[in-house]
């Protein structure tokens, strides 16, 4: 496999790993169950869901989906929904874990629930997305948008080794990732300056991993090769041509993502990280086709 240019390209792939079993906590809306329903179409996944069975053959019946291709466990409770999609993933009855009707919130509780296993001791639990726009020309591998509000520096040190590893799903081998802050100079005052040239130096050290890192950039130097030049940055490996970009806080993060789909008309695949298994949250808001990406990037992430 080379090196993925496109979120359609994850689909591909995806296919040519064969189908995964797809777990869906309370998947009995009609936006859960078109997304889980195309990605059967796309040969990705042999979709579980969990709950309610006759209001799920009623939805499909409306939708004119086959339910007869859904293994449909009948439970009514969300919370129990949750527990037993988790629990299915966990004893390797499923490979992928998907969030249906239920709320994010108790999701993630079942997710985080110690006695279940599919979040390890001491972990850390984050959010990457693969953005792409038709503005620019390379796909970008984004963290942390959804789940840390605030990551302090053991932190982004984690997140740095997830936004690499979805790299490596990708086919990148030594991923760029540039530490995004409001100046390209090391302000001692900001936070994300200060951490991003210390994560910088980190990742020159090898204490990272198989990454180039550099930091403090700004959103547009780390973007623009041009706006480097032009701002006299020297000494950059990244400026122009990073594939991650680590975010200092979940609001920055967040409003590049839905200036990124709302205004540059770019689509995304997401999942939740630091699991033992890959997980798929999707919001009401996304696009059908960037439900189907991101099912496919975590059929693709699971081993």
């Amino acid at each position: 496999m080379g090196t993925i240019q496109h979120l359609s390209d994850i689909v591909v792939e995806a296919r040519a790993k064969g189908r995964k079993r797809l777990a869906v906590a309370y998947g009995q809306d009609s936006h859960t169950l078109e997304a889980v329903y195309e990605a059967y179409k796309e040969g990705l996944v042999e979709p579980i869901v969990f709950g309610e069975k006759a209001v799920i053959e009623q939805v499909c019946a409306e939708l004119g989906i086959d339910a007869g291709v859904l293994t449909i466990v009948d439970e009514k409770s969300d919370v129990k929904c949750v527990a037993l999609a988790v629990q299915a993933v966990v004893k390797g009855e499923a490979d992928v874990l998907m969030k249906g009707l239920v709320s994010t919130d108790k999701y993630m509780r079942g997710i985080l629930n110690k006695e279940a296993g599919l979040f390890p001791p001491k972990g850390v639990l984050s959010h990457v997305s693969v953005i792409e726009m038709p503005v620019y020309g390379k796909l970008l591998i984004v963290s942390d948008i959804a789940v840390i509000p605030q990551p302090d520096f053991k932190q982004k040190m984690k997140q740095i080794g997830y936004l690499a590893k979805t790299a490596n799903v990708l086919g990148i081998k030594t991923p760029k990732i540039a530490c995004i802050a409001p100046s390209e100079l090391v302000l001692p005052s900001v936070p994300s300056s200060t951490e991003g040239a210390l994560l910088a130096k980190m990742g020159d050290r090898g204490q990272l991993g198989n990454v180039i890192v550099d930091g403090p950039l700004s959103l547009d130097v780390a973007l623009f090769k041009e706006v480097a030049e032009h701002k006299k940055v020297k000494g950059s490996a990244i400026a122009g041509e990073p594939d991650c970009l680590l975010f200092p806080n979940l609001e920055s993060g967040n409003v590049f993502f839905k200036a990124s789909s709302h205004l540059c008309h770019g689509e995304l695949a997401a999942m939740v990280v630091g699991t033992n298994k890959p997980c798929v949250l999707t919001s009401r808001g996304d696009s059908s086709r960037s439900k189907l990406y991101s099912i496919a990037l975590a059929c693709l992430s699971a081993k």
